[in-house]
């Protein structure tokens, strides 16, 4: 294809957060905010409580390894584009009134693409850009952003991303994210990377989810669509509440790099309605492998394919759904709809 790929000269080296186990409680509620404080702690630890499993029992015919090459590959290539674009000037359209989309969004996609076919021709790929190409009968689906979290990008703003995961049957297989930290003049990279079953890495090292137990201990991330209807309402509202009983509640612009500092255990959970699956399918898959959790925003068991995602490190998933999942519940009582956004026709997926 002709491109290098990024120089690991960008990546910092050492980024792993060490965690602390501590106990579990499980009280949400604005009213009883003090007894984090004060009731006693279940004896419950993350790999004790099981949220359904998101991701792929296998990767198929493919090895993990050489898929994951071509997943971190594509990726790196994608970020390579929107490095050289940083710093330059931003041509700019819009989507929506304030959807925002750039040249470099479009020349992103078009060298993962290319890497992509040149690897494995007879593949499924939806692209946020350039929608669903190939053949719907794979047993394989990629989905790309190309350029997760625009808006920010072109206000020289971090943070955003290059976001390229890979499905089989349906479930998270294989990642990669290259995040884009630091600000004008001085922008650096990362790059994590999961497979199903093989953990989680961010610039090669092993990460894993932090082990805070209590909501009020916790820094929260979320996130706000571009429609200004009752699930944006519902989620100020979430925000609010979540901002008085936690130690605070972040708004970054960009899913897949919410979903990855939640797996690095900066952060311990993160939650949004409305996505997409090129939003989610990396992120998702480098929470769990992270020893995190995922489930929709109503507590059910997730797909990419769903327009609401809830992932934290585990143990304070149940809190937070305490009050996200009533929340959502009337959501669905008023009629919005919470049925799957979108699934490519004849792909098929596991159950």
């Amino acid at each position: 294809m002709g491109r290098a790929l990024l120089s690991s000269s960008l990546f910092s080296p050492r980024l792993r957060i060490p965690a602390i186990r501590k106990s579990f409680s499980p009280n949400l509620t604005t009213k009883h905010a003090l007894g984090f404080r004060t009731r006693a702690a279940l004896s419950v630890s993350p790999t004790e409580r099981r949220f359904p499993k998101i991701s792929a029992e296998s990767t198929g015919s493919i090895p993990p390894a050489e898929l994951l090459k071509v997943v971190e590959t594509a990726a790196q290539a994608g970020a390579e584009v929107v490095l050289e674009a940083v710093n330059k000037p931003r041509n700019i359209s819009y989507k929506g009134m304030t959807d925002l989309v750039t040249d470099t969004d479009k020349q992103s996609e078009s060298v993962i693409l290319e890497v992509v076919n040149k690897n494995f021709e007879d593949h499924l790929i939806l692209g946020e850009e350039g929608g669903l190409i190939g053949d719907s009968l794979s047993e394989y689906l990629w989905c790309i952003d190309p350029l997760d979290g625009t808006t920010n990008f072109a206000h020289g703003y971090p943070s955003f991303a290059v976001s390229v995961g890979v499905l089989f049957r349906g479930k998270p297989a294989a990642a990669s994210v290259v995040e884009f930290v630091g600000g004008p003049m001085c922008w650096n990279t990362r790059i994590f990377s999961a497979t199903s079953g093989g953990g989680a890495f961010c610039n090669g090292q092993k990460i894993h989810a932090s082990q805070t137990d209590k909501v009020e201990r916790s820094l929260l991330v979320t996130g706000f669509g571009y429609e200004h209807e009752d699930p944006w309402a519902t989620n100020m509202n979430l925000f609010k509440e979540f901002t008085d009983v936690s130690r605070g509640v972040r708004r970054l612009g960009a899913a897949s790099v919410d979903m990855c500092h939640v797996a690095l255990g900066i952060v311990e959970a993160y939650w949004e309605y409305r996505l997409k699956p090129w939003d989610m399918a990396a992120g998702v898959l480098m929470v769990e492998e992270a020893g995190g959790a995922v489930t929709r925003m109503d507590g059910g068991k997730f797909t990419v394919f769903d327009r609401s995602v809830l992932v934290s490190n585990g143990v304070v998933h149940e809190q937070l759904l305490e009050r996200i999942g009533p929340a959502t519940e009337e959501l669905k009582k008023k009629g919005i709809d919470f049925s799957l956004w979108f699934k490519p026709e004849n792909y098929i997926t596991d159950p």
